[in-house]
C-alpha cells in the first residue's frame, strides 16, 4: 500500500516569529511611516498651504478611525495574514494611482491639490486595516511568550520605531530630491513588499473566529474594555496624551517649512530623531519592567513625555523642537511598551481583534481633531494650542497612573 500522503499545505511548517510576524511588520511600518508624516510634508510641497496641511492631517486619520469600526471584526472573522496581505495591495495600488496624476498634471494643478486630499482619505483607511492585523498577530505572539510577552512588544515597538527613524526623513529626502513620484513610488514599494512577505497560512495559528463570535464587533470590544478596568484608565490617560502628541504630529511641517523657514527634510529629520530615542526608551523599558514592573516604568514615561510637551510649548528653534520632541517620543515609547504589554495579558483571545480596534480607535480619536485646529488657528497662536494641550496631559496623564497604583492584578 502506498503511504497516505499529507496535503502540500498541512506539510508546510509553521512560520517562525521572525518570518511569520517581525518581517512583514518591518515592511509595512516603513509603509506606516511614510504615509502618517510623509503625505503631510506632500500636501504642504504641493498646496503651500498651511491650512490645506492641517485638513488633510483630519483627512487621512477621519477615515483610519472609520476602518477601526470593521477592521477588528473582520479581522477576527477572516484572519490576520489575508486582511493584511489584502490591505497592504489596496494601498500599494492607491498609492501608485496618485503617483500617476501628479506625473500628468504636475502639482500646480487644481487636480493635484484634488489628488493628495483623496490620496490622504484613502491611504489612512488601507493603513489602519493593516495594522490592526499586525497587532493581532503581535499579539498573539505576546500570549504564547507568556511571561517575556513584554519582550515580544518590545521587538515590535523597536520595529515600529525603526521604521519611524527611516520613514519620515525618507519620505523628506525623496520628495526634496525627487518629487512627488519619488516618494509615492517608493512607499506602494514598501506595501508590496508587506504583502509579500505575509506567510500565506496565516501568521498567527487559531486567530479565526466565527462569524456569530465576531457579529457584534466593536460593541464586544468595548464591553470587554469596560470590564478591564486596568486597562480602561491605561487607555483613557492615553487619549488625553495624544491630543498634544497629534497637534505637535498636525503642526510641525507648518511650523519648521513655514516658520522656521527649514525644509521638508529638516521636517523628516525631527521624527527620526526622535525614532532613536524611542529606541533607547524602549531597550531601557524593557529592562526596567523586568526590574520594577509595569506601572513604576509607566509613571516614569508619562513624565518624561508630559514635562518634555510643556517645554515644547515654549520652543523658538529648531534645535529646541529635535531635541525635545525626541524626549517627548522616548516617554511615549516607555508609554507604548506598557500599554502593548497590558494589552496583550489582559484582553482574551476570542475578542482581541474587536477590543484592539476600541483601544486603538480611542487613541486615534484627537488625531484628526488636531489637524482640524491646526486648520483654524494662526499659525503664530500654534504656540498656546500647544500650552493647553501639554496641561491637560500632564493632568491625564497623572490621574491615569494614579488610579493604575490603586488597582489590584497587574501583570508583573
Amino acid at each position: 500500500m502506498r503511504r497516505r500522503i499529507a496535503p502540500r499545505h498541512a506539510r508546510r511548517r509553521a512560520p517562525t516569529l521572525l518570518r511569520g510576524v517581525y518581517l512583514p511588520r518591518m515592511a509595512d511600518g516603513a509603509a506606516f511611516a511614510m504615509t502618517t508624516y510623509g503625505i503631510p510634508l506632500l500636501v504642504l510641497a504641493t498646496t503651500g498651504s498651511a491650512a490645506l496641511t492641517g485638513l488633510a492631517f483630519a483627512l487621512e486619520w477621519v477615515p483610519r478611525l472609520a476602518a477601526f469600526t470593521v477592521a477588528g471584526t473582520v479581522v477576527d472573522r477572516h484572519g490576520t495574514g489575508r486582511v493584511f496581505r489584502a490591505a497592504c495591495a489596496v494601498r500599494a495600488l492607491i498609492v501608485m494611482t496618485a503617483a500617476v496624476v501628479l506625473t500628468v498634471v504636475g502639482t500646480a494643478a487644481a487636480v493635484a491639490t484634488a489628488a493628495v486630499m483623496v490620496l490622504a482619505a484613502l491611504s489612512g483607511f488601507a493603513t489602519e486595516f493593516s495594522y490592526v492585523a499586525a497587532e493581532t498577530a503581535g499579539g498573539q505572539a505576546s500570549r504564547t511568550a507568556g511571561a517575556r510577552a513584554h519582550r515580544v512588544q518590545s521587538v515590535l515597538l523597536g520595529i515600529d520605531q525603526s521604521a519611524m527613524l527611516a520613514g519620515p526623513l525618507i519620505s523628506g529626502l525623496l520628495l526634496q530630491a525627487g518629487g512627488p513620484a519619488a516618494m509615492l513610488i517608493t512607499l506602494a514599494a514598501f506595501s508590496l513588499l508587506a504583502a509579500w512577505l505575509s506567510p500565506r497560512q496565516g501568521a498567527v495559528p487559531g486567530g479565526e473566529v466565527s462569524r456569530e463570535e465576531s457579529a457584534s464587533g466593536l460593541r464586544t470590544g468595548w464591553a470587554t474594555l469596560r470590564s478591564l478596568p486596568a486597562l480602561a484608565w491605561l487607555v483613557g490617560g492615553l487619549v488625553v496624551s495624544n491630543t498634544a502628541v497629534g497637534l505637535l504630529q498636525a503642526a510641525l511641517p507648518v511650523i519648521v517649512v513655514a516658520e522656521l523657514g527649514r525644509s521638508s527634510a529638516d521636517a523628516g529629520l525631527i521624527w527620526s530623531a526622535a525614532a532613536v530615542a524611542s529606541l533607547l526608551a524602549i531597550t531601557a523599558a524593557r529592562q526596567a519592567i523586568d526590574r520594577w514592573g509595569l506601572c513604576p516604568v509607566g509613571a516614569a514615561s508619562a513624565a518624561v513625555a508630559a514635562a518634555a510637551t510643556l517645554a515644547l510649548s515654549q520652543a523658538h528653534s529648531y534645535r529646541a523642537y529635535l531635541l525635545l520632541v525626541a524626549v517627548l517620543m522616548a516617554g511615549e515609547g516607555g508609554l507604548t511598551v506598557v500599554l502593548r504589554t497590558l494589552r496583550s495579558h489582559l484582553i482574551p483571545p476570542e475578542v482581541f481583534g474587536s477590543t484592539l480596534a476600541v483601544t486603538i480607535l480611542l487613541l486615534l480619536l484627537p488625531f484628526p481633531a488636531a489637524g482640524l485646529l491646526v486648520t483654524a488657528v494662526p499659525p503664530a497662536q500654534l504656540g498656546h494650542a500647544v500650552t493647553a494641550a501639554a496641561l491637560l496631559q500632564a493632568l491625564g496623564l497623572t490621574a491615569a497612573f494614579a488610579r493604575l497604583r490603586t488597582l489590584p492584578a497587574l501583570p508583573a
